[in-house]
């Protein structure tokens, strides 16, 4: 059996944040923090000031999660915020725009703080959002091999039409629980069921995600 920190969650008890949600202004990751959270989307949400911060409870198998996740602001202004959260991150959640080129090719810089502040085990998904829209800069194919090339996991998102938004999260929770460095070691700690128990990765992609 393997044992997690703290009373009645698997993802919880960390120094800073569990999951962080990262990219350019405007790309969607207040909108998917949303969709994922509360179930709503509201097109026209004003800009993250700083941090945002929510709780998310979740069932993966036979295993209750509690999920903290952190929604940075992407303005170059609050970019001096960011790297504080890194630290304790255990997922990071890269996103850009497939409308707009240009927030796909940040994500070079994005990963270059990311390999300075977090650790080399924390898992990354690259999220290319709003896949409902038309006028598509980005294709798929891209997206793919940019996260194939990087080692993150990769998924296409629409928070609009609740599309894939559900998978990405959890594809990173369960590769958190699949990555036992990952864990917080304490003293105390919830018994984890044996590995063997662990959902199934190819499962939870559904159709969506590919993992690098």
């Amino acid at each position: 059996m393997t044992t997690f920190p703290c009373s009645g969650s698997l993802l919880c008890g960390v120094s800073g944040s569990d999951l962080l949600l990262v990219g350019d202004s405007g790309v969607g990751k207040s909108s998917l923090l949303l969709r994922f959270t509360e179930d709503q989307f509201e097109p026209y949400l004003n800009p993250t000031i700083g941090v945002d911060f929510k709780v998310k409870k979740m069932v993966l198998g036979d295993f209750p999660v509690q999920l903290a996740i952190w929604d940075t602001a992407g303005q170059e202004r609050f970019r001096t915020l960011t790297p504080s959260y890194y630290r304790g991150a255990q997922g990071i959640i890269l996103v850009y725009d497939v409308t707009k080129r240009e927030t796909f090719a940040g994500l070079e810089c994005w990963l270059q703080e990311l390999d300075v502040f977090t650790k080399k085990s924390v898992v990354k998904m690259l999220v290319g959002n709003k896949i409902d829209e038309t006028d598509r800069e980005v294709d798929r194919k891209e997206g793919l091999q940019f996260a194939q090339k990087h080692s993150m996991l990769f998924i296409e998102t629409s928070a609009k039409m609740k599309d894939g938004v559900e998978t990405a999260f959890e594809e990173v929770v369960i590769k958190i629980l699949q990555t036992p460095e990952l864990w917080n070691i304490r003293n105390e700690g919830v018994v984890l069921a044996p590995e063997s128990r662990a959902p199934n990765t190819a499962d939870a992609c559904s159709g969506h995600c590919s993992v690098a």
